[in-house]
């Protein structure tokens, strides 16, 4: 009978098993092979060693693009407050519109990629943008967000954490309906006001949505692309100051047919990926063992 259990539960566990091993373990293991090889001009690889990964070490494009990639993915992680905000505003009870909010709210999210760069790529227009129109309208001189290496990746960052928020508030708005509610009337009770109980109660109780925020949106941040292609031209005076670890594999990969290079740079984002998770999952141990 345990035999037949087990059977039955290998039998069930197998569309998923060979889905997971043909659509992820094989192009990763593809991926690794083809990152110790250089491609031909006409086809096939040239087994090279280490050589893609010691020309990536003294790349400075690369290094401009990992850069920017931790910068980006920090100032997505600064959003993740913004979100526990929109969340709370979200989840207070008898506001009137309520659910026209959290519909305008999570928008972005299921707007098209395309729509949204294409639309803020028109609003960060230098010369005729609304963005810089309101900021001349109160007498400012708005920058050329697009077109200045200086300011493209905060530009880009912007968008990225207005595209999030929705994601992430309904996410926190969650586990703000999976608080009890005899929590805050205790508090309530001993004299403890709006704020108070925000930080004492609401903000301690949402650690794990907290936690699973952050991974999402770091995660996210590292693989950005679509923006970035969107946003900016090919030949942007700004992109070197907006080009990601991704845009850069896409460079190398699709447009220089480099695919052993570009193989080599997707395997640094992956390592980079498990190193940042694994560091975050320590913390979050800790910072649960503190409280």
């Amino acid at each position: 009978m345990k035999s037949r259990e087990r059977l039955w539960g290998y039998a069930l566990i197998a569309p998923m098993a060979l889905g997971l091993a043909v659509f992820y373990v094989w192009p990763i293991a593809q991926t690794l092979y083809l990152s110790f090889t250089e491609s031909g001009v006409f086809g096939g690889q040239t087994w090279v060693g280490l050589d893609n990964y010691t020309a990536l070490a003294a790349d400075e494009e690369m290094t401009g693009a990992l850069g920017n990639t931790l910068l980006y993915a920090a100032l997505m992680l600064a959003g993740v407050p913004l979100s526990i905000v929109v969340a709370a505003l979200l989840n207070v009870r008898g506001l009137r519109g309520l659910g026209f909010y959290r519909t305008i709210y999570f928008l972005p999210v299921v707007t098209m990629p395309a729509a949204v760069g294409l639309t803020w790529r028109y609003l960060y227009n230098g010369d005729f943008g609304p963005i810089n129109q309101l900021l001349a309208a109160v007498g400012i001189d708005g920058p050329y967000w697009v077109a200045d290496p200086d300011v493209a990746i905060y530009a880009l960052a912007l968008v990225g954490v207005w595209s999030s928020i929705g994601y992430n508030a309904v996410l926190f708005l969650a586990g703000l309906q999976g608080i009890p509610r005899h929590y805050y009337e205790a508090a309530e009770i001993d004299g403890a006001g709006r704020l108070r109980q925000f930080f004492r109660i609401t903000l301690p109780l949402l650690t794990p949505t907290t936690f699973f925020v952050i991974v999402i949106t770091m995660i996210n941040a590292l693989q950005v692309f679509d923006l970035v292609y969107l946003i900016f031209d090919l030949k942007s005076p700004a992109l070197p100051g907006a080009r990601t670890i991704v845009y850069f594999f896409f460079e190398q990969g699709f447009l220089k047919n480099q695919r052993g290079y570009a193989a080599a740079i997707a395997v640094v984002l992956l390592g980079l990926i498990l190193v940042l998770t694994a560091i975050q999952f320590r913390l979050q141990k800790r910072w649960v063992h503190y409280a």
